[in-house]
């Protein structure tokens, strides 16, 4: 019902006489120059390519969007790039940045926002110049952010500013909707995955995984929280995993700074890494009907193994978080049409909500590329590669590429100088082609690793140096 909802949104503003279409990049070459273009009710509509931009928003209520709506093809948001890495001023390098009074009729929406730097950002509270938000800033703004792929943002600049913070989103002062999205593989010295700071909001249905650092205030690299506001903060349905933080006293998954507050519901919180293996750290923070790896107080709450079906962390039909979120009527996972007493895929089981980024009534597939192992091509090779990683000697982040002759169940695996196994990067069917994995080793010393991919007709194992 809600997707019906922005969509016709999206259309009245098409249609209305007022608003207009910028089309890019057949009216405009970049999506800056349509941006600036347009005026309140307008769409910028972006054809997938990849665009070199650091695109900034200010007080507009735009719709600006990829094009993946008008068909529901999601790889087109994987193939609609906005690429941070080029900024004109290094202090403004957020793939994203949006500011000024934006309300909820601001979307954004089918991106993948990628190689941002971060904004140096004078924080509205007085605690200095930091540098957060490498994918998207938001400030003292309301809009809506969905179907998007924010992934490997890198901030990490130390220059003439406090920290570095919200490796891949940083909200504050606003109450941002943020539905379906996937934050993964992002780097900040705080929040590394989704910084909330002094703000409300509604997070729904999103992945965020893979993000590592956190060296400071906490870790939090899936969700760093901090300060109050006027209105909630709601973190709900999401599967908040394999996250990474790196100093004793810091939670891998979820950090509530002082007293901040916020409700956690119908989450999976599972595989986060820190010293003391904290998956949640907070006062304040009410947790409810989730999976949390180790146990958490709370109603509803359980400490099982989710049963991932696959690197998407999509659940297996067997999985104990099936049927096990608030099992009140307005949290029901969709009907399927054909047998309406079941749940619609890629929910699981009856109505009841599913804990977990695929349960409740805004479920979808998130994405159509895996997100532990991503295909970067469907040409069927002429026989089976291992990649040497690359970079090599790395810190802390590597990627590892590999070609499959054939469609089959594969393997690829990390061990440790002892031979002992520290990561799982696939364990699954893969069809023939080449793929990509980020291998991230935030949580691991430093030495030498080994990887190997094992198929039922190939197996190479090859070496790599990890140095902090």
């Amino acid at each position: 019902m809600f997707r019906k909802l922005i969509l016709s949104a999206l259309f009245f503003l098409a249609v209305n006489i007022s608003a207009e279409i910028k089309n890019v990049p057949s009216q405009y070459s970049t999506i800056q120059a349509a941006v600036d273009a347009a005026v309140n009710g307008d769409t910028v509509l972006v054809a997938p390519g990849t665009y070199l931009e650091n695109v900034v928003i200010r007080g507009k209520n735009i719709v600006l969007t990829g094009t993946y709506y008008i068909t529901g093809d999601r790889s087109l948001i994987a193939s609609t790039i906005i690429d941070g890495s080029s900024p004109i001023n290094a202090d403004t390098a957020s793939c994203v940045l949006i500011r000024g009074g934006v309300d909820s009729t601001g979307v954004l929406q089918g991106f993948t926002l990628t190689k941002g730097k971060g904004t140096a950002w004078n924080d509205e509270h007085s605690a200095g110049v930091y540098r957060e938000g490498g994918g998207l800033l938001v400030a003292l703004s309301s809009p809506i952010i969905q179907d998007n792929i924010i992934k490997e943002n890198i901030v990490n600049n130390l220059s003439g500013i406090v920290s570095t913070g919200g490796g891949g989103v940083r909200i504050g002062d606003g109450f941002v909707r943020f539905y379906n999205n996937v934050v993964m593989n992002n780097y900040a010295r705080y929040g590394a995955g989704i910084v909330l700071n002094y703000t409300g909001g509604e997070f729904k249905n999103n992945i965020v995984c893979a993000n590592y650092g956190s060296l400071q205030y906490g870790g939090g690299s899936g969700f760093w929280l901090n300060g109050g506001y006027n209105r909630p903060i709601v973190i709900e349905n999401n599967s908040i995993a394999d996250n990474s933080s790196n100093n004793s006293g810091t939670s891998g998954g979820i950090f509530g700074y002082g007293n901040v507050a916020a409700t956690i519901r119908n989450n999976v919180i599972w595989r986060n890494t820190s010293p003391g293996m904290n998956q949640i750290i907070g006062n304040s923070l009410i947790v409810r009907y989730c999976n949390v790896q180790g146990g958490f107080s709370g109603a509803g709450n359980i400490n099982s193994d989710p049963l991932f079906a696959d690197s998407n962390y999509i659940l297996q039909p067997g999985s104990p978080c099936v049927d096990k979120g608030d099992s009140s009527v307005i949290y029901n996972d969709l009907p399927d049409q054909g047998n309406p007493s079941i749940a619609k895929y890629p929910s699981r089981g009856g109505l009841r909500n599913d804990m977990g980024a695929y349960g409740g009534p805004l479920a979808k597939i998130l994405t159509n590329q895996l997100i532990g192992i991503q295909q970067i091509s469907s040409n069927v090779p002429s026989g089976y590669v291992l990649s040497q990683n690359y970079p090599n000697p790395f810190n802390p982040a590597t990627k590892i590429m590999f070609a499959l002759k054939q469609t089959g169940f594969v393997t690829l695996k990390i061990y440790d100088i002892t031979g002992r196994l520290v990561k799982v990067l696939a364990e699954e069917v893969l069809n023939a082609g080449e793929y990509e994995s980020v291998f991230n080793a935030g949580e691991l010393s430093s030495g030498i690793y080994f990887y190997t991919l094992r198929t039922d007709n190939f197996v190479q194992t090859k070496k790599m140096i990890l140095t902090k």
